[in-house]
């Protein structure tokens, strides 16, 4: 049987525990030589400004990581294709029209 290449199609099927999601409004992107890691966090509380051990003041914003995603790097390409397709349809389905010029 010859090799058939063509289109793929995921049938994702989602756990009932993992469907309603998980809110995030921080990541972290890093890498490891075999794997970028998202770690998508909440914030806990309001920051708080402080004065690091270099003096030098800083705000400190406590947060709490909700989900570590391990990706192969060969997979990051694809992420990022799939966020930009997605992004644009967003823009063209709900960003704001073009803002009114204000008058002086």
């Amino acid at each position: 049987m010859a090799n058939q290449s063509g289109r793929r199609e995921y049938d994702l099927d989602i756990p009932n525990d993992v469907e309603p999601g998980t809110y995030a409004d921080f990541a972290s992107i890093w890498h490891t030589p075999d794997a970028f890691v998202l770690d998508f966090a909440v914030v806990k509380r309001p920051p708080k400004s402080v004065v690091n051990d270099d003096g030098e003041r800083v705000t400190k914003v406590p947060t709490r990581v909700v989900s570590r995603v391990r990706v192969p790097p060969s997979q990051v390409f694809e992420i990022m294709k799939g966020l930009e397709k997605q992004l644009s349809m967003w823009e063209r389905s709900y960003s704001k029209k073009e803002k009114p010029t204000e008058e002086s």
